[in-house]
C-alpha cells in the first residue's frame, strides 16, 4: 500500500502545471484531505472538452459553478445552462457559512466571495434575455428532432428547405415552415415540386404540421424568429472578467428535447462563423451542456453525426465544450473518447444494471496505485469528485478522489425583486425584447396564392360570360344545323332548275335510257 507522501509527490507531479490552471482542490488519500496535494486543470487544455458527471445530489450543478467562476476570473467567457434556475445567485457574493469555513480550512487555501459579471437569457423570454434563432438557422435536421419527426417526415422537411433555398423564401419562424408545407402539399406547390424534389404527401404534411402545433401550444415558439440571437453576445467581457450567459430553463424543464437541440444549434453556428486559431493558451468560450443525455436520447445516425463532427472540430476555434450528465455511459463513445477532462462523481449501484454500468464506467479510467476506482466511484461525499483530466503535453494524469473548492458567489438563485432589477439593467435583455416581423415565406407565399386565386376567378368569370350568351330556338337550332342546311340547299338546286324551266339531271338520265 502506498504511503501519504508518496501520494502527495504524484499528485504534485501529475498536477503542477507551468501555465495558467484553474484549481479544483485537494486530493483525497485514505479519508484525509491532503491541502498540500492540489489538484487542477491547465487552462488550455479546456478546449480538449470534458465530463461533468455524478448521481443526483452529489454536488454537480456546485461543480459547474466552480468551473465557471474561475474561468470567468481567468477572462474567459462561459455558457451554462440553468436547469433549475438557482444558479442565478452567481450574480450576487455568497456567504459564509460555517460548511464552506470547515471545507476552506481543509483545502488550507484563501476564500473571499465575490460576486460575477452574469447575464440572464431564457427560451421563453420570461427569465432572462429572449434568445431566438430562425428556421434556416435551426435547419431541418435539428427541428425535425425538436419535433421528434421519423425519416419520411425528416425528408419532406429536407424537401421543404431545399425548395425555400432554391426560391429565396426566407424561413424565419413556424409560421413560414407552416405555409410552405401547406403550400407544396396541395395544389399549384405540389405540381411544381413533383418533378423536380418530390412529392410530398398531405398525410406526412398533415402529421407536421400537427406537431408544430403542439409545440406552438407549449408556448415555446417564440425561439423561432428575429432577431436571431447574436452570437459574439457569448464572448463578452467586464472588467476584464468573462461574462457567465446562463441560458434559464426553469420554465421549459418539461421540453428537453427542445432545449437540447437548441444549444446545439448554438454550437453549429459556432462553429461556422469562428475563424480556425489552433491550440490558445486560454480558450475564447467554455460551454457547458447540462442533461447532456437528453441529446443523445433516440438520436438518428446523422444527428449523432453532425453532433461528434462538431465536437471533433471546434476545438481548433478556441472552444471548450463540457457535457454535464448522470453517468457517463450517458454519452456515445465516440463523443465520449474525445472528453479529456473528466470530473466523476459519486455513483450509485442500486440495481444489477448500475453495477455493470459502474463496473464499465471504472474501466474507463488510467490505473492507479492509489485508489480502487470501483469503489470510490460508490463511496465519494458530497462535493468530491474523482479527477482526470490531461496535461500540457496531452497526457492523463493519474486519477485522484478530490475534495472541491467552494463557490464564492451565492449558491442558489436570486430573490424575485433581486433578479427583477438585474433584468432591467441588462442592454441584452432590452436588445432581444422585442420580436421583429420581416417579409419572410409566408408573405411571399400567400401573395402568390392571392394572385393565383384571382387569376383563377378571372378565368372563371369569363366562362360565365361566354355560358350567358342567349340561347337560340330550337327552330334556330334546326335551321342552323349542317343537316337542315344541306337539304335547304337542295331544295333550293331542284327549285331554281324548275323556275328557270332545267330539267333535273336524274331525268334527262332516265329519258337516254328509254331511247335505247
Amino acid at each position: 500500500m502506498s504511503d501519504k507522501n508518496t501520494y502527495i509527490k504524484n499528485i504534485q507531479s501529475n498536477y503542477s502545471f507551468s501555465s495558467t490552471s484553474i484549481y479544483l482542490g485537494a486530493g483525497v488519500f485514505n479519508d484525509e484531505i491532503i491541502g498540500d496535494a492540489k489538484v487542477s486543470i491547465p487552462l488550455k487544455m479546456f478546449t480538449r472538452h470534458g465530463l461533468v458527471a455524478g448521481a443526483t445530489g452529489t454536488g454537480k450543478t456546485r461543480t459547474l459553478q466552480l468551473l465557471a467562476e474561475q474561468l470567468s476570473d481567468a477572462g474567459v467567457p462561459v455558457f451554462l445552462l440553468d436547469v433549475k434556475g438557482d444558479l442565478s445567485g452567481m450574480a450576487k457574493e455568497g456567504i459564509l457559512t460555517e460548511k464552506i469555513k470547515e471545507r476552506i480550512h481543509a483545502l488550507s487555501v484563501p476564500y473571499t466571495n465575490k460576486a460575477f459579471p452574469v447575464e440572464l437569457l431564457s427560451l421563453t423570454g420570461k427569465r432572462g434575455a429572449q434568445v431566438r434563432a430562425t428556421s434556416i438557422e435551426i435547419g431541418p435536421l435539428l427541428l425535425s428532432k425538436i419535433l421528434e419527426l421519423n425519416d419520411t417526415q425528416t425528408g419532406a422537411l429536407t424537401v421543404l428547405y431545399k425548395y425555400a433555398d432554391d426560391k429565396n423564401l426566407p424561413l424565419l419562424d413556424l409560421a413560414d415552415i407552416k405555409k410552405t408545407l401547406n403550400y407544396l402539399a396541395e395544389g399549384d406547390g405540389a405540381k411544381e415540386i413533383k418533378e423536380e424534389y418530390g412529392k410530398i404527401s398531405t398525410s406526412t404534411a398533415s402529421t407536421i404540421l400537427r406537431k408544430i402545433v403542439s409545440l406552438e401550444q407549449q408556448g415555446v415558439s417564440t425561439i423561432f424568429g428575429e432577431p436571431s440571437f447574436d452570437i459574439s453576445d457569448f464572448f463578452e467581457k467586464v472588467d476584464g472578467m468573462g461574462v457567465v450567459s446562463l441560458l434559464n430553463i426553469s420554465d421549459a424543464q418539461d421540453k428537453p428535447v427542445l432545449y437540447s437541440t437548441f444549444l446545439l444549434s448554438l454550437l453549429v453556428e459556432i462553429y461556422q462563423t469562428l475563424p480556425e486559431v489552433g491550440d490558445l493558451e486560454k480558450p475564447k468560450l467554455v460551454f457547458f451542456f447540462d442533461e447532456a443525455h437528453l441529446l443523445f436520447n433516440n438520436s438518428s445516425p446523422a444527428f449523432l453525426n453532425q453532433i461528434e463532427q462538431i465536437i471533433r472540430l471546434i476545438r481548433s476555434k478556441g472552444v471548450g465544450i463540457f457535457f454535464c450528465t448522470q453517468s457517463p455511459l450517458d454519452i456515445p463513445d465516440s463523443v465520449l473518447g474525445q472528453l479529456g477532462n473528466r470530473i466523476q462523481h459519486a455513483l450509485r449501484a442500486f440495481t444489477p444494471n448500475d453495477a455493470d454500468n459502474l463496473k464499465k464506467t471504472a474501466k474507463t479510467y488510467p490505473t492507479t496505485e492509489f485508489y480502487a476506482i470501483e469503489k470510490v466511484l460508490t463511496s465519494m461525499g458530497i462535493g468530491q469528485a474523482l479527477v482526470t483530466v490531461l496535461n500540457e503535453k496531452g497526457i492523463p494524469t493519474t486519477p485522484a478522489v478530490t475534495h472541491l473548492f467552494p463557490p464564492r458567489s451565492m449558491m442558489g438563485m436570486l430573490t424575485e425583486d433581486e433578479f427583477t432589477t438585474h433584468i432591467a439593467n441588462s442592454d441584452l435583455y432590452k436588445k432581444y425584447q422585442e420580436q421583429l416581423d420581416s417579409r419572410s415565406a409566408h408573405d411571399i407565399l400567400t401573395e402568390r396564392i392571392a394572385a393565383q386565386n384571382n387569376a383563377t376567378s378571372e378565368k372563371t368569370t369569363e366562362q360565365k360570360k361566354e355560358k350567358t350568351k342567349p340561347e337560340k330556338s330550337t327552330m334556330e337550332q334546326v335551321l342552323g344545323s349542317p343537316v337542315t342546311k344541306e337539304i335547304g340547299k337542295s331544295l333550293v338546286r331542284g327549285l331554281f332548275g324548275m323556275l328557270f324551266g332545267k330539267t333535273p339531271r336524274s331525268t334527262t338520265r332516265r329519258r337516254k335510257n328509254s331511247i335505247f
